[in-house]
C-alpha cells in the first residue's frame, strides 16, 4: 500500500510539470515491476526454471555455442550444484545450476570482464538465451503463472 500512494499522488503533481520531469514519473512509475530475472548489484542474473538440471544444463550449452562462447569446464560435485565455466573475448562466465527440486533449477550467471569487473548486460543476455532454449513462453513476469512450452 505505501508503494501505492506515491504512484497515486505522483503522476496528477507532476502533470503540469516541464518535459524534463515527466521521465521521473515514468521511471518511478515502473520502480513497483519486475522481471523474471534477479539481479545483484555486481551484475550477477539470477533464474529459477521450472525444468529439472538436465535440461537447464543442456540449454546453458546450446546458449554458450549460439553466444560463441567457449566451453571451459563443467565440474559436477556428487551432491551439490553444477558449475559451467566458459570464456569469450574479454569475458570470463561463470554459471551456478543449483538443483532446487527434481523439477526446479535455479541459475546463477556471473560474466566479468578482464576478471573484475562484472557484465550484468551479458549474464542476463545468457539468461535470455536459455530461457529461449528452454521453451520458455513469453511472459513478463513468472510469478504471473508462466509455463513453457513443449517442443
Amino acid at each position: 500500500m505505501t508503494l501505492m500512494l506515491p504512484l497515486l499522488v505522483l503522476p496528477p503533481l507532476l502533470a503540469g510539470c516541464a518535459a524534463s520531469i515527466q521521465p521521473l514519473a515514468v521511471a518511478l512509475a515502473g520502480a513497483g515491476t519486475s522481471s523474471a530475472i534477479s539481479h545483484t548489484l555486481n551484475g550477477t542474473a539470477y533464474r529459477t526454471f521450472t525444468a529439472p538440471l538436465q535440461e537447464v544444463e543442456q540449454a546453458t550449452l546450446e546458449t554458450f555455442t549460439l553466444m560463441g562462447i567457449r566451453l571451459d569446464g563443467v565440474e559436477r560435485p556428487e551432491g551439490g550444484n553444477e558449475l559451467i565455466r566458459g570464456s569469450m573475448t574479454r569475458r570470463e562466465i561463470e554459471i551456478e545450476l543449483e538443483p532446487i527440486s527434481a523439477k526446479t533449477t535455479r541459475m546463477r550467471v556471473e560474466a566479468k570482464n578482464n576478471g573484475f569487473v562484472y557484465d550484468g548486460a551479458t549474464a542476463t543476455e545468457i539468461v535470455l538465451q536459455a530461457e529461449k532454449s528452454l521453451g520458455v513462453g513469453d511472459v513478463m513476469n513468472s510469478s504471473y503463472g508462466g509455463s513453457r512450452t513443449r517442443r
